[in-house]
């Protein structure tokens, strides 16, 4: 059977070489970017087969592939949009994970319909960005308005959820942007999450950031957050050597 096999219509098969992995991706509805990328390559994850991770607002499911080659652990993913995760599962498949690798077609607010409360050693999230307003201009895509608009969750229920799936000293690792960061530590805190690691990544050297990674441990102590380099993803033209080792591997 070949890969493409598992295709359907105007789909295509792209690789992080990286790690092997490959994923099933379509222009009508979503693709991954670097952000999910520098998602997994941030996080910490204990290479142990009884090691817990779950990957919120999953999309097509690359941000949980990508940290699957980090650990041995199992590896739950929730994604509410029907083709997005239809699209994650066969990726799943697509690189023979279906034994540590789950893909689930479901509301984050239904999250404890499905998954026991403090549970799983590491929550991984790449959601939406923008506040759902209604002077927001949103794309006309409903794939694309959902993945980066809050109009189906929220910044506090997405950080309620992983607080509620976390265990005690559990781990999030999340992405956002850089003009949300008071309100994320504000909402960090008040799910008994407390950052400990933090790192801005930006296009060039003396741009603003666009995004920022952030690492907050459940029931952590208050002090003790960590100011990491700063990530740049250009050097001129071409992706900075450090965005090339995630993408194409250390050569």
């Amino acid at each position: 059977m070949k890969d493409t096999d598992i295709l359907k219509k105007n789909e295509r098969i792209d690789q992080l070489y990286s790690q092997d992995i490959k994923i099933i991706q379509s222009p009508d509805v979503f693709s991954f970017s670097l952000d999910a990328v520098l998602l997994a390559s941030f996080a910490e994850l204990k290479n142990s087969p009884k090691t817990k991770v779950m990957d919120l607002c999953a999309g097509n499911g690359a941000v949980g592939l990508f940290a699957s080659q980090k650990t041995k652990g199992s590896i739950d993913q929730l994604e509410l949009q029907h083709r997005l995760a239809d699209m994650g599962d066969r990726s799943i498949q697509l690189n023979q994970l279906g034994n540590r690798v789950k893909m689930y077609n479901l509301d984050l607010a239904d999250t404890f319909q499905k998954f026991n409360k403090d549970s799983y050693d590491y929550v991984l999230c790449n959601p939406p960005y923008f506040r759902n307003q209604t002077t927001s201009k949103k794309n006309p895509n409903p794939y694309l308005a959902i993945a980066r608009h809050e109009v189906k969750t929220t910044l506090n229920q997405v950080l309620k959820v992983s607080s509620g799936l976390l265990k005690m000293n559990g781990k999030l690792f999340l992405v956002h942007r850089p003009d949300r960061f008071l309100e994320i530590l504000e909402t960090l805190k008040r799910n008994r999450l407390a950052p400990k690691r933090i790192r801005l990544v930006y296009p060039h050297p003396h741009n603003e950031a666009n995004m920022v990674l952030i690492e907050a441990i459940k029931d952590g102590r208050p002090d003790g957050i960590r100011f990491m380099d700063p990530l740049y993803e250009y050097e001129g033209e071409e992706y900075s050597q450090e965005v090339k080792g995630f993408l194409y591997g250390k050569k």
